[in-house]
């Protein structure tokens, strides 16, 4: 499987990393079938956060990787500092309670990339650098980035790293997708747009998917017809979408390939390192993910497939 670097973690990031917002304790069989599948394909990196499943989501990981002697074989990437009931939660109390928890509910004391799940912009880039290089002095985080973040907010921390020694966001995880979001999935979500795109290329700044395959919108599930789900209209039902599905569906054809597989293999062919945070609950889906991953999209086909090109 195809890898990806990011600053300040030494080993290869697998190109598609497994999501885990539904694992719990009371499902550890299927989490422990649906990991071990994962890495038999070549995957290595899981992608979780003190949210998920209120929390049971890291607790999973950790049951697994301590039953299964896991732990040294994957990269683990957890979020924090989601906004709860009360507000905000990009501050320094907030941060390491968090993390702290997220490091004993995973059974381990360190992981390799942490993301802040939200930004504040209230509150100064400096101090939230500060926060962060300061567990990463601490070893308990390797590299962190930003989830949901503006690419204007990124842009500031990192000039302010490194004009004060600091260091700064490696990677990036909002929403990109072959379908483009006309509004956000959930309040306060990033998806990425023109601007983004250019920007990562600019940088080289590695990005982490969610949403990598637009909730199913390529599966063949649905049609312009059917509005049955509600959310997936809201978010992705529009004329350039739909064209979009028709190319990727005429790619497809002549590749020899699933549709949903010129979706995913869109995200890993962009021209910044990315990867894609991936959902299949099952060794069928998890085969079809590991096969999109191997396509290869020319630049031409990438433009044409984002309707830069007739």
């Amino acid at each position: 499987m195809k890898s990806i670097r990011v600053n300040n973690v030494e080993k290869s990031i697998s190109s598609l990393v497994m999501g885990s917002d539904y694992f719990t304790p009371e499902i550890i069989d299927k989490v422990t079938d649906v990991l071990n599948n994962f890495i038999e394909i070549g995957g290595n990196t899981i992608d979780t956060a003190f949210i998920y499943a209120g929390g049971k989501s890291e607790e999973a990981i950790g049951i697994w990787m301590e039953e299964n002697n896991r732990r040294d074989d994957v990269i683990l990437l957890t979020k924090g500092a989601h906004p709860n009931q009360h507000g905000s939660r990009v501050s320094k109390a907030a941060i390491d309670e968090e993390l702290n928890i997220s490091l004993e509910r995973l059974r381990t004391d360190y992981v390799e990339l942490y993301a802040l799940h939200r930004d504040d912009p209230s509150v100064p880039v400096g101090e939230i650098l500060e926060i962060l290089n300061a567990h990463v002095e601490a070893g308990r985080i390797g590299a962190f980035g930003g989830s949901n973040w503006s690419i204007e907010r990124l842009q500031e921390a990192n000039d302010y790293a490194e004009k004060n020694g600091l260091i700064g966001f490696s990677f990036s995880s909002p929403n990109l997708s072959l379908a483009k979001a006309q509004e956000p999935y959930w309040a306060g979500c990033v998806s990425v747009d023109d601007p983004m795109l250019a920007w990562h290329e600019k940088n080289n700044m590695p990005l982490f998917s969610w949403s990598s395959q637009a909730r199913g919108f390529f599966t063949g599930r649905f049609t312009p017809e059917d509005r049955s789900n509600e959310d997936l209209v809201r978010v992705f039902y529009n004329d350039e979408n739909w064209e979009r599905y028709r190319r990727a569906e005429q790619l497809a054809k002549e590749k020899g390939v699933e549709t949903i597989q010129i979706s995913l293999a869109y995200v890993l062919n962009q021209s910044f390192p990315a990867a894609a945070i991936i959902g299949p609950q099952n060794h069928q889906e998890m085969v079809s993910c590991r096969e999109a991953a191997n396509i290869v999209l020319s630049e031409d086909e990438i433009k044409w497939l984002d309707l830069r090109t007739k």
